[in-house]
């Protein structure tokens, strides 16, 4: 008699426990199909230029990789994103910079299509209004940044030609060195001990035209330069917390608490490598790789069997992917140190973003729901995933204006 009514309360326990987790989830997921959802960094141009790759058709991650597309974005509650105009650094010459200039053009026209060809699913957005006039109509947010300086040249009006195109930031470098500072990544070491003369004078020009600046890739030392010249919030589009994840690609506490008190943001990065620390052989491999992959010189034949070659080594070492709560940590890790009003999230989905249990945009709202978990708000959720970046975004907006009068 004893054991059945222990059994009893036991099964009643477990009942309730699932109908508590239940309705915390369904808390989680109204609060995330309410705010605005902005994610600062998808390399998804990348998928894009595959041949084949139609955006505004549902792909499978499982099958073909792809982690970004108009449905699931719609599936997983993502309002905006991003688009990255990257290009690999190459060249440092009149002739390259002719042609980043000439390849980073030819992904604007790709991206601007997407708004062309699926008119009733997705805008571009080029102000904070233009984001809550969209967000208002259903449709998904496209903003774009550039991943890597490179395409600037050295000529500042190839600035305003991006900003008419509708380009919202630029991150300053990518993983080598070029003409505006240096790389966190470059495996030759610094050029200029941070922003070399000419980058100055872009960060100035970024200021005036209403470009925030994004300090993700560059040296610590390019990153101080960066917060003594501006005169606007700085965001850091796609990093993550060094503390957490001693990779030189992510942010020491110092540089975030500056970063904070110039008002900007660290945008969490969910590549596995700045999340958690892999197996030695894991990262040594995938470094060597990635830096083959990021020279420009690369050939797409070369690309795809360095893709292969990633891919075996993702299956082989699938066990260093880390999750959604090792994500939140970095997040919750900011939060308490500085302030949940300065970080949010940039997945780096399509450019090697991806935990076990988010693989694809189609799963975002289990970042809301560990957040929720944590104790983080509905308003502070609405900070994290939308109303940090558009606060610089609208401040940026607004040192431009106050230039221009």
């Amino acid at each position: 008699m004893k054991t059945k009514l222990q059994l009893s309360f036991l099964l009643i326990f477990f009942h309730q426990l699932i109908f508590a987790q239940t309705d915390f989830e369904l808390k989680a997921r109204k609060i995330h199909e309410k705010i605005i959802t902005l994610d600062t960094h998808a390399d998804v141009p990348i998928m894009m230029a595959k041949e084949g790759f139609d955006i505004g058709q549902r792909h499978d991650f499982i099958k073909d990789g792809s982690q970004i597309d108009l449905p699931r974005m719609r599936e997983g509650g993502m309002d905006g994103m991003f688009f990255a105009v990257y290009v690999a650094q190459g060249e440092r010459s009149e002739k390259g910079n002719a042609e980043a200039k000439e390849r980073a053009l030819k992904i604007f026209k790709m991206i601007h299509e997407v708004a062309v060809k699926y008119p009733d699913q997705a805008e571009m957005a080029f102000n904070v209004k233009d984001i809550k006039r969209i967000h208002k109509a259903n449709k998904r947010i496209i903003l774009i940044g550039m991943e890597n300086g490179w395409p600037v040249g050295n000529d500042l009006k190839n600035l305003e030609i991006y900003y008419n195109l509708g380009l919202r930031y630029i991150t300053l470098s990518h993983s080598f060195n070029n003409d505006i500072c240096d790389s966190s990544g470059d495996p030759e070491g610094p050029k200029f001990n941070g922003l070399s003369p000419f980058g100055e004078k872009v960060v100035e020009k970024m200021n005036d035209l209403g470009i925030m600046i994004d300090i993700s890739h560059v040296s610590d030392s390019s990153f101080y330069d960066v917060v003594r010249l501006t005169k606007t919030p700085l965001i850091a589009s796609h990093s993550s917390c060094r503390v957490l994840c001693n990779h030189r690609r992510n942010m020491t506490d110092d540089m975030i608490r500056t970063l904070a008190q110039n008002g900007g943001v660290i945008q969490i990065n969910f590549v596995p490598d700045f999340i958690k620390k892999p197996s030695e052989p894991h990262e040594i491999s995938i470094k060597a790789l990635r830096m083959k992959m990021m020279r420009a010189e690369t050939t797409p034949d070369e690309q795809k069997q360095i893709e292969t070659e990633m891919n075996k080594l993702k299956e082989k070492y699938k066990g260093d992917v880390p999750s959604v709560k090792d994500a939140v940590d970095h997040i919750e890790h900011v939060a308490r140190m500085v302030g949940v009003e300065h970080v949010g999230i940039g997945m780096d989905m399509d450019g090697g973003g991806e935990l076990s249990d988010c693989q694809d945009v189609s799963q975002i709202p289990n970042i809301s729901i560990e957040l929720l978990k944590r104790g983080f708000s509905a308003k502070d959720l609405e900070k994290i995933w939308g109303g940090n970046v558009m606060r610089v975004l609208k401040e940026t907006e607004n040192y431009a204006k106050g230039k221009k009068k």
